[in-house]
């Protein structure tokens, strides 16, 4: 089962595409959690939190105890400008060290740069966001 980690924009339709694909990111967590240490950024499972819908997601796949499911805290939203200040240093990085995680760098590259984009148009709209995962 391939793990991808996505993009939720508060509210109900943000006005504009939020796709992310994530799967390369999610593959390569924890090289990215090593780097974001080193580049003194916060991490992108910081951004994490659990929603409804993530949790319905994972409910269906079987992944989930439902009565833990049904307990879940209030999921938490983070400033577009916070995740932009570690995707960037990612896409910096990364964009100079193309080699540094390998035959990944190039999509890991592409993910981030799909994030940037995506927090870009919520920072503009003053959208607040979190990541959340899939398991497909």
């Amino acid at each position: 089962m391939a793990a991808s980690l996505y993009i939720v924009v508060e509210g109900e339709d943000p006005g504009y595409d939020i796709f992310v694909n994530g799967r390369a990111l999610a593959r390569n967590e924890d090289s990215l959690d090593r780097l974001a240490s080193r580049l003194r950024v916060r991490p992108l499972l910081d951004f994490f939190s659990a929603d409804q819908n993530s949790m319905a997601l994972l409910l269906e796949q079987g992944a989930l105890n439902p009565d833990w499911a049904r307990n879940l805290p209030e999921p938490q939203w983070f400033t577009a400008l916070e995740g932009l200040v570690s995707v960037r240093a990612f896409i910096e990085f990364l964009g100079s060290n193309t080699a540094a995680f390998g035959s990944e760098t190039v999509p890991v590259l592409s993910e981030l740069k799909e994030y940037e984009r995506v927090l870009q148009k919520a920072a503009g709209r003053g959208l607040r966001w979190h990541l959340a995962a899939s398991w497909r």
